[in-house]
């Protein structure tokens, strides 16, 4: 071999075994260093870790407990709310009950759900992630998310839009027939078919998160399943462990003080107005 050969030859073996030692030393951080497949708690701000969610709870606490007497009142009334008593008012949904749910109720339940939630990042985990605990000063804090979306990223990974627009279930929605054969809808079921309907009410008029949340809550009020249909993100496993932090509520205890406290509104029958943030426009659309 001349030594032309011969220096490129070494060069070649070089660059090899440049390449082999970087990919063991990644692995090795991998798996010695950092857990594998997260995000070491390092990356987070240090002073987000101390934060305290009682305030949020006792928000909560007292946003049910002024629904709770509202809906007690009109109860006993026998006034119940309906989307057509509401249509000859110009903004809609101006009496106490429909007020208390979507901005204080909702708002509520949005602050402690968004209590360390964020928006995991693809490239973050599956590039960053194995070395992320030798750089943490070089890493930004995550982004925040709004848990709306946490509801639609659930509707996504159950194939939400397959399940619900079926053909056997559109067949029945048409005759207003039973999907089941008289078997009881489960509440992913049903939470899989409120989402589809607000995410198909408000996404063509470029609604707030806000407000499909607002209207998610009316809708679960309505069928008395406000609970459960919390309890079904609260017990993905998946998207807990991508978009929530070590420190939060979510995932320190599971929402469970949360839903026993939502409970407290699931024996009583609402009403509630469940298109406010679409309807004029819609409306408006339908006059031209």
């Amino acid at each position: 071999v001349n030594p032309e050969d011969a220096r490129r030859m070494r060069e070649t073996g070089l660059h090899l075994m440049r390449r082999m030692l970087a990919v063991l030393q990644i692995f090795a951080v991998s798996q010695f260093g950092c857990a594998t497949g997260q995000v070491p708690r390092t990356l987070w701000q240090k002073d987000q870790a101390n934060k305290d969610y009682s305030p949020l709870i006792k928000k909560l606490e007292l946003s049910v407990e002024r629904v709770r007497q509202l809906a007690m009142k009109h109860q006993q009334e026998d006034h119940v709310i309906s989307s057509s008593d509401l249509q000859d008012i110009p903004l809609g949904g101006r009496d106490e009950l429909t007020l208390a749910v979507r901005k204080e109720l909702t708002i509520a339940l949005r602050d402690l759900m968004a209590h360390g939630l964020y928006a995991s990042s693809q490239g973050m985990s599956l590039v960053l992630a194995p070395i992320a605990c030798l750089i943490p000063a070089f890493t930004s804090s995550p982004q925040t998310m709004h848990p709306w979306e946490l509801f639609v990223k659930y509707y996504n990974t159950k194939n939400g839009q397959a399940f619900v627009e079926s053909p056997a279930r559109k067949l029945s929605q048409s005759f207003a027939l039973p999907v089941t054969g008289g078997v009881a809808i489960t509440p992913k079921q049903s939470l899989l078919t409120a989402i589809h309907t607000v995410l198909t009410e408000h996404d063509p008029f470029k609604r707030s998160a806000d407000s499909e949340l607002k209207a998610l809550v009316c809708m679960a009020l309505n069928e008395q399943r406000l609970v459960s249909w919390v309890n079904l993100i609260c017990k993905s496993g998946a998207l807990v462990q991508s978009h929530y932090q070590p420190w939060s509520y979510m995932a320190n205890t599971g929402f469970e003080s949360a839903l026993n406290v939502l409970s407290r509104l699931s024996n009583l029958k609402f009403n509630l107005p469940v298109d406010l943030a679409v309807r004029q426009l819609k409306n408006i659309k339908d006059a031209f």
